[in-house]
């Protein structure tokens, strides 16, 4: 096919790899704006066009799609493949292309639209999600169902692993899934409004971590804050972010208060939740670099009777 493609962070490379391999025709390639990165705040292009460059395909990076109808109009795409780009898709675009505009959304929809479908699945305690192709209209991830694959939610996977393993999934599908339109071998089907539900977009400020709530919760979340905005507590005034953590015990120790560390060894530092015991197994210090619990307890001072608190 003649493919419009448009994606912007990693989690998009692996399609528009696939796209390539496959032996489709990417006339141009959509992604956002370059944005500052790193200590020097340089302009660095994202991974979407980091790949299109090395592959000489023509990069386009309009602040929004409003001006680029006409010229989306003269590539005549069969299809515009949509991936994480970041950016809202105007009426007009959405009727451009003769298939329409094909997404791969990181969920079993219509469960978790929006923009944080793994974090949110991994927060919720899912053990299983997937990808969606599906044909984009104007509603949040709304559009009729192409395809779809489930994923297991392993009880170690944080957001980080389980976009990878998504990625992957999603690249796959949406080939074989193209392959079937062109041979009109798809019935695209309706989502079940009754079964829909929403993942906001995280935030810094919901990262603190609440120690009043239970073992399980924190460790969930915990794994879905990884790799950003990474959960976060507050221990002798400073900041402390929270890489991994294990449930010790869903039953708490009497007359704990929430936060308060009941003991720290190489295996972990155990501390006091709302329900139960949480150990931490990977902590980083504020201008620190991420350590095992042992590490983070020689180089801190760490001792039974702390207390981590939330942010004042």
């Amino acid at each position: 096919m003649n493919i419009v493609f448009a994606g912007t962070p990693a989690f998009s490379v692996p399609t528009l790899q696939a796209l390539l391999n496959a032996g489709h025709l990417i006339h141009a390639v959509y992604t956002q704006p370059d944005r500052p990165a790193g200590r020097g705040r340089r302009l660095t292009p994202g991974p979407v066009k980091q790949l299109a460059l090395a592959r000489g395909l023509p990069v386009y990076q309009p602040f929004t799609l409003k001006e680029s109808t006409a010229e989306l109009r003269a590539l005549k795409p069969d299809a515009m493949v949509v991936v994480a780009y970041g950016l809202l898709l105007p009426k007009d675009i959405l009727a451009i292309a003769k298939y329409g505009c094909i997404n791969v959304h990181a969920s079993l929809l219509p469960r978790w639209r929006g923009a944080a479908p793994i974090a949110r699945a991994i927060e919720a305690g899912d053990t299983v999600t997937g990808i969606s192709i599906m044909r984009m209209e104007q509603g949040l991830d709304t559009g009729p169902i192409l395809s779809q694959a489930e994923i297991p939610i392993d009880e170690q996977d944080t957001a980080r692993t389980l976009r990878d393993k998504l990625a992957m999934s999603g690249a796959a599908a949406l080939v074989e899934t193209l392959e079937k339109i062109a041979h009109g071998a798809i019935e695209p089907r309706a989502q079940d409004e009754s079964q829909a539900c929403y993942a906001p977009k995280l935030s810094k400020e919901e990262a603190w971590i609440d120690w009043r709530q239970s073992a399980l919760s924190l460790e969930r979340k915990i794994r879905a804050f990884d790799p950003w905005p990474v959960a976060c507590t507050r221990l002798q005034d400073k900041s402390v972010r929270v890489w991994q953590a294990q449930i010790e015990s869903e039953v708490s120790a009497e007359e704990t208060v929430p936060g308060a560390i009941l003991s720290t060894n190489a295996d972990g530092i155990r501390v006091a939740t709302g329900a139960g015991v949480l150990a931490l197994l990977r902590l980083q210090a504020e201008g620190g670099k991420a350590m095992d619990a042992a590490a983070f307890v020689n180089g801190h001072r760490v001792h039974a009777g702390d207390c981590f608190t939330t942010a004042a």
